[in-house]
């Protein structure tokens, strides 16, 4: 169910391919750069009603909140959701959020009250976020599934109101910081071993010579920072790794001069797929021909097709802390199948991405935490609840993480693309204790910790 709330949108400050094209590279590697915890069930939190005298911890948040039901009513609770939709940037985290309140309500909604979703696009500018986000602190229960450049802005209201439950993925790394924040997706500067080392083991020459294109971003240099110190601290060797400007769209010179510093293995997990197909156009021009590693960022429909197809591409891998939902694990995987189901549902035009996947995952959250706050919630008694949650997986499409203590995930899937189709490789069976997440490696914090 949806309240929409559809503010006017400001002029664009960027625009065109460059605009998509920033979104792109500040987001790559946004699931690929988590990680930190062990494979386990999901957790499951106890009920109960909330109280004006909480037990449990309480650390951080206000007495006030446990009477605050702002946006409750006794048969609905209405959450905000502040995207970026100009441009269909991140439509699919308010089509996410959406399909997860129509599934919810379709089972009679949490404790007896349907979910209605109040949606708000930012017009990819700072002022409206952080409008948007003071409309939903005083109007709704909580903000969930939001996705946005930003978010930045936003903080500051959530800082100033630290009731609200805020239950997102956030770019800002101070704001997914906040003690009313809560992520399902937890993010941390650095990169997961895990997956590093398998790298490491199937090619041990190669990663002597290893390989990456960096964004002149200020997110993408950091998260590459993490990567890189994650790399050389099991002993790979990176011999190339430059900034490219933000309009590249031709990365012949680059090929060319990956193939001069002798690089064997590439690893793309910065790139989106835009991009990434673009590099894959220009390595087959040049017929030169490392090993290539995707992430997240780069899983996607269309990235077979706008690489030139399966001839192009084939034998290429992918490292990611999400399972394949976008249909290969369907067949296994319940999640996945009601995901689908109710992403075609909500909009039967709609190619559900990875904001789409956020979106559901953090509504998911959000109802682990109400479900469990009892009949007679308050704002209070759910961010109480969610502080509980350390043990999170939205069934199984992502692997395990902590929400409460911030702690990314350490688990991991490895697939490749044969014959035009992304698989699995190396990973345990999904109908495993596992669930199909590799478990073999902790998280590098950069700097270390």
């Amino acid at each position: 169910m949806r309240h929409s709330i559809s503010g006017r949108v400001p002029t664009i400050r960027r625009r065109g391919t460059a605009t998509v094209a920033v979104v792109g590279l500040v987001l790559a590697g946004t699931l690929t750069a988590c990680s930190s915890s062990t494979a386990q069930p999901a957790a499951t939190t106890s009920g109960g009603s909330a109280t004006s005298s909480p037990s449990g911890d309480t650390t951080g948040i206000p007495s006030a909140a446990f009477h605050d039901t702002t946006g409750l009513t006794p048969t609905s609770v209405t959450v905000g959701n502040v995207s970026t939709l100009a441009f269909g940037l991140f439509k699919g985290a308010d089509v996410g959020t959406e399909a997860w309140a129509n599934y919810v309500n379709s089972t009679g909604g949490i404790n007896g009250r349907k979910i209605i979703v109040d949606s708000h696009d930012d017009g990819y500018q700072g002022a409206p976020n952080k409008q948007a986000t003071a409309q939903v602190a005083q109007n709704d229960f909580a903000s969930v599934g939001g996705f946005s450049l930003e978010d930045s802005y936003g903080e500051t209201v959530l800082a100033a109101d630290p009731s609200v439950p805020n239950v997102t993925v956030s770019l800002s790394e101070s704001a997914g910081n906040l003690p009313n924040s809560f992520s399902p997706d937890p993010a941390a500067i650095g990169w997961p071993i895990g997956p590093l080392e398998y790298f490491k083991q199937k090619f041990p020459s190669d990663v002597q010579h290893a390989g990456a294109l960096i964004a002149d971003q200020p997110s993408a240099i950091t998260k590459w920072g993490g990567e890189k110190a994650a790399m050389e601290s099991i002993g790979y060797k990176v011999v190339y790794d430059p900034q490219f400007d933000i309009t590249t769209t031709n990365f012949t010179p680059n090929v060319i001069a990956m193939r001069n510093a002798g690089v064997k293995i590439l690893f793309l997990e910065q790139m989106p797929e835009n991009y990434a197909a673009s590099m894959v156009k220009a390595l087959n021009q040049q017929n030169f021909h490392p090993q290539i590693v995707f992430g997240a960022s780069t899983y996607s429909e269309n990235l077979v097709a706008d690489s030139g197809g399966p001839a192009a591409i084939d034998g290429a891998y992918m490292e990611m802390v999400n399972s394949l939902f976008l249909g290969e694990d369907t067949p296994y995987l319940q999640g996945a199948q009601t995901f689908q189901t109710w992403v075609h549902k909500t909009d039967p035009s709609f190619k559900p991405d990875l904001y789409t996947l956020f979106g559901w995952l953090s509504g998911q959250l959000f109802t682990q935490a109400l479900q469990a706050a009892g009949k007679n919630p308050t704002r209070g008694a759910v961010l109480q609840q969610l502080k509980k949650i350390t043990d999170y997986t939205g069934d199984y499409l992502i692997a395990p993480s902590n929400p409460a203590q911030k702690v990314p995930a350490s688990c991991y899937v490895i697939a490749q693309i044969e014959n035009g189709k992304i698989q699995r490789l190396d990973d345990p069976p999904i109908n495993g204790p596992q669930h199909g997440f590799r478990c073999d490696g902790s998280f590098y914090y950069y700097p270390p910790k």
